[in-house]
């Protein structure tokens, strides 16, 4: 797996000063976000750490020889806990629970500049986008435990050891290592089965056309027969409360939304780093859609449509 530009730095430099510490903060990002598959739990974990440090007197901070290290042991350990707590949070969720997709950075948008327009984001905001933020990636985080989770993100992703890794979960370096080997073997599949972006771009632009088209005979055929499609409305728009299975039903239910909402505009962007589908309705971001595909067909479609995860996504459709 390939490893982040910002990961793998050198975490034994030179006592704290103010950049070694906001310095800190894309990667800090980086990894609080594959950890808990939300952009907005991963700031808030890691402006918790930030926070912690800097309650820290002078004197305790000088006495860090990594900060860099202490910050990622505490918002690991934030992470963890929010991991611990999130399965039961989830249980009282509405409907089904998508990790918040991303956008490219071309696309990113953090929220109102001058004259009320949205502005680009800092680049210290960024997730990078690689295969480890892929929606079917996260999606099969989701299935692990929080251990097994930080174990393999710290280690697979971010090639942090298990010595480092052990003080965070709490368990012996050797668990940690049984951890990692268990989480790698959940993954394995879905990394198989991952189709190379130029294929999936052209049959996300065919499936576009054909829901553009309303033709179910062409959606039907670009989907695996036994297709899955989970939408995400978290309560507070309508969405699909259960996946809906099978090539025929995805494309019937397809075209019955786009009958409620005449004036569906369809485009294509990237999604976590994926050839996706972003919809909009009289100019606003309403949903977005990751894919992951099965020889050579769709076999998998996520549709976030809670708008509270469509932050970096308003006002970023541009043709």
């Amino acid at each position: 797996m390939n490893t982040p530009p910002t990961a793998g730095q050198d975490r034994s430099g030179p006592g704290p000063g103010p950049g070694a510490i906001t310095d800190e903060r894309r990667r800090l990002v980086n990894i609080a976000y594959r950890l808990l598959g939300s952009l907005a739990e991963a700031e808030d974990a890691v402006q918790e750490a930030y926070a912690r440090w800097y309650a820290m007197p002078p004197e305790r901070q000088q006495a860090v020889e990594a900060p860099g290290a202490w910050l990622t042991t505490v918002a690991s350990r934030i992470c963890l806990d929010l991991l611990g707590s999130a399965r039961a949070r989830r249980e009282r969720y509405v409907g089904e629970w998508i990790p918040e997709p991303l956008p490219d950075r071309t696309e990113w948008i953090s929220g109102p500049a001058a004259g009320g327009r949205a502005a680009p984001a800092d680049p210290a905001d960024r997730v990078t986008l690689d295969e480890s933020v892929n929606m079917a990636f996260l999606v099969v985080l989701e299935s692990m435990t929080p251990a097994e989770r930080v174990a393999f993100i710290l280690h697979d992703v971010f090639r942090y050891p298990f010595a480092e890794i052990a003080e965070i979960v709490g368990r012996s370096p050797a668990a940690c290592r049984q951890l990692a080997s268990s989480a790698r073997r959940r993954t394995r599949a879905a990394r198989a089965q991952a189709a190379p972006k130029a294929g999936q771009a052209g049959l996300v632009r065919h499936f576009k056309e054909a829901w553009e088209a309303g033709d179910i005979r062409a959606l039907v055929g670009l989907l695996d027969p036994d297709a899955t499609m989970v939408a995400d409305g978290g309560g507070l728009v309508g969405a699909v409360l259960r996946p809906v299975v099978g090539s025929e039903r995805i494309a019937q239910y397809l075209l019955h939304i786009a009958d409620l909402a005449p004036g569906l505009t369809l485009l294509e962007r990237t999604v976590n780093g994926r050839p996706g589908l972003v919809a909009q309705h009289t100019g606003v971001t309403v949903t977005v859609a990751a894919f992951d595909l099965t020889d050579g067909r769709i076999s998998r479609i996520w549709a976030v449509r809670n708008p509270e995860k469509l932050r970096p996504w308003t006002g970023a459709g541009r043709d």
